[in-house]
């Protein structure tokens, strides 16, 4: 074989391991099927290729975390998560993105919106799934169909960059225009019972020398839903991002 034909082969197989897949992330009042959802809910791929999520949804705060099957509205031990990612009612001028690489595609990934208002996202159907079965009890229909039957609120713990069978480098971006960051991932992920809060500046959900017991919150934005932050409670003093608009109490904070 010639060198030109080799070179040829290589540079092919470079660009099928570089195939970028689309996914966006939440609808609009207008979209079929409503806000909350992934559009489309699943998609498959090989190892190498990449999930690229769009945050398109406005106004719109969504995550995109890693699941089990079993278990699809809690974050999965090891698990990736982009965080919460909030696009303002007037949309943005560039769409934050949030790219995610197969690094293992003999398995089905499952994932889940983790936003709890103004009501829990996952229990409406906002699911997903990578390479699942097309038919039978592990279908993406049954997945979906254990989201809806889930009790109780799902779980907020922050994930990382990195999990089980994918991986993202980088957090979603940019965030221009009023978009912002909570929670923000880690690198790799922590011991099990490690923090769960964060914000958009990165902070985490631990407070340097206090022994005071922590609290998860989510708080709600007056006269903006799509405005929210996640962070806790030491000694009465509130760890999370910043938000804009005004806020009535801790009595607004909802565990």
């Amino acid at each position: 074989m010639r060198l030109a034909d080799l070179l040829a082969l290589a540079l092919a197989a470079v660009a099928y391991a570089q195939n970028t897949i689309t996914v966006q992330v939440g609808g609009e009042a207008t979209t079929n099927g409503g806000i909350f959802q992934f559009i489309p809910p699943t998609v498959n791929g090989s190892q190498g290729d990449i999930i690229m999520f769009q945050f398109t949804g406005a106004p719109g705060n969504h995550s995109i975390t890693q699941s089990t099957f079993d278990d699809p509205c809690d974050p999965m031990d090891g698990g990736f998560d982009s965080g919460w990612v909030n696009i303002p009612a007037n949309g943005v001028g560039v769409t934050p993105v949030w790219n995610l690489t197969i690094t293992d595609a003999s398995t089905p990934l499952w994932f889940f919106c983790k936003q709890l208002i103004p009501s829990p996202h996952c229990i409406a159907g906002m699911v997903g799934a990578i390479n699942p079965p097309a038919s039978g009890s592990n279908s993406f229909q049954a997945f979906q169909s254990k989201a809806h039957d889930f009790t109780g609120n799902p779980g907020q713990g922050v994930g990382a960059l990195v999990g089980s069978g994918a991986s993202a480098s980088t957090i979603p971006g940019p965030l221009t225009d009023g978009a912002a960051l909570a929670g923000t991932p880690a690198a790799t992920a922590t011991s099990p019972g490690g923090s769960s809060g964060g914000g958009a500046s990165g902070s985490s959900g631990t407070s340097s020398g206090s022994s005071a017991t922590k609290y998860e919150y989510t708080k709600l934005c007056v006269g903006d839903a799509s405005e929210f932050v996640v962070g806790y409670w030491s000694c009465c003093d509130w760890h999370g991002s910043d938000v804009r608009g005004s806020f009535k109490g801790r009595d607004e904070y909802l565990s």
